[in-house]
């Protein structure tokens, strides 16, 4: 099957299992996170998931995922990919983080940039590209007219097995005043720094820093925009290319729906390893009995096990809610509808955490909370997620207001 993007054509290959179907590969996520357990030690002090894990992702077709079928992807959907999400954190959070900030943003690519980029971006099928928001650097244009763009960013979470990154730069068109632009890189343009593994949670979640120095980026890789600023209600070159309205729905709620699946995922990993320690440990007063007969710790497992229940439940009822705006057409996916789905997995995230941090985490015992113990690292983990700048900044803070904003028609200040 051949594709003519700009007059250039390129040749598509079907994906590796053409036959492949979504629970399939749901059921192989759950299957690789029962190993992760036993290897989050090691991938913490890596920084990053290893190269066989990698492979296998690649093989069990992790990184095709969102990726567009006419570029030898799997296209199955956000439901799809949120649960693989949640079964790779429940294992390993670091590794479950890695995988969904590197793959996710095939979506992005798919939704927003035109039929020759997709093309070229795409034509490797499987697809890892860490992104961030904060812009860096500057870019300005060069004489064969691509981009010139050098730069540092940070938290560029996915970047050890990047096969392209996300970014954002500023540029000055002459007039003295700096806009941002959003631009796709290929491998071959930046180099992964070795500054990651040193914070509280999150050390194998491979976040290392990526640097750019007077990299070139084709034109039609870029985006005169903020992702945080995209507007879809006029439509996207996605939904028109792929005839999926997948790729027509909200890029900020997409990310938001991220952050609640890697919350619900460490909580769910969390529960398993309380049940674990209910199982096999006694109480310390009399009666000694074991923890599952004792009524305080029924009632503290009871406790989370309903909070993070409910945030499962959240979180496919926000992904249902994506799904359904999106059908609906371009024009129902506004800015409201989006902060609506985001509000949703702001309960999502703070009841995941609730459940960890008020239950969990101080009664499972001292011993179980040291230094390399599943219990722990989740703790730390979790906490980690909820410093971060989608949650703290955006999700816990603007996204209340710029909600009610939306909804009454008022303008910020």
């Amino acid at each position: 099957m051949k594709l003519t993007a700009n007059a250039s054509e390129t040749t598509l290959s079907p994906p590796p299992e053409p036959g492949l179907k979504p629970d399939e590969v749901v059921a192989r996520a759950e299957a690789v996170a029962r190993d992760l357990v036993d290897r989050q030690a090691e991938t913490e002090r890596r920084g990053f998931y290893a190269e066989d894990t990698h492979e296998l992702f690649r093989r069990s077709g992790f990184y095709r995922i969102l990726v567009p079928r006419r570029y030898g992807g799997y296209e199955f959907g956000v439901g799809t990919f949120m649960r693989v999400v949640v079964e790779l954190s429940r294992g390993c959070p670091s590794t479950g983080w890695m995988y969904c900030l590197g793959a996710a943003h095939a979506h992005a690519v798919a939704t927003l940039f035109g039929e020759r980029a997709q093309a070229e971006i795409f034509a490797g099928g499987d697809f890892v590209c860490p992104a961030t928001v904060a812009p860096s650097g500057a870019g300005e244009r060069a004489p064969d007219g691509r981009w010139a763009i050098s730069g540092t960013w940070r938290y560029c979470s996915g970047s050890p097995y990047a096969t392209h990154f996300m970014g954002h730069t500023l540029v000055d068109d002459g007039d003295g005043e700096r806009r941002p632009l959003l631009f796709v890189a290929p491998r071959s343009e930046f180099t992964r720094l070795d500054d990651w593994g040193e914070q509280l949670g999150l050390r194998g979640s491979g976040s290392h820093g990526i640097r750019i120095e007077d990299g070139r980026v084709p034109d039609h890789f870029t985006l005169d925009t903020h992702l945080s600023q995209v507007n879809v209600t006029g439509g996207t070159p996605g939904r028109s290319l792929h005839d999926n309205p997948m790729y027509g729905g909200g890029p900020l709620s997409f990310m938001i729906l991220e952050d609640a699946a890697l919350a619900v995922g460490m909580a769910k990993g969390a529960l398993d390893a309380y049940e674990e320690l209910m199982r096999s440990r006694r109480t310390l007063f009399p009666p000694v009995v074991p923890r599952t007969q004792d009524p305080d710790f029924q009632y503290w497992y009871g406790e989370a096990a309903g909070l993070v229940h409910a945030a499962e439940a959240g979180l496919l009822g926000a992904v249902r809610q994506w799904e359904e705006v999106s059908s609906r057409g371009p024009e129902h996916v506004t800015p409201e509808r989006e902060l609506r789905i985001a509000s949703v997995c702001r309960e999502v995230v703070r009841m995941s955490w609730r459940a960890v941090e008020g239950y969990l985490f101080p009664t499972a015992g001292s011993s179980a909370v040291r230094n390399g113990e599943r219990m722990e690292r989740v703790w730390r983990d979790m906490s980690m997620q909820q410093s971060h700048a989608g949650i703290a900044v955006f999700l816990f803070t603007a996204a209340n207001r710029e909600l009610s904003r939306a909804r009454f028609g008022v303008r910020a200040p």
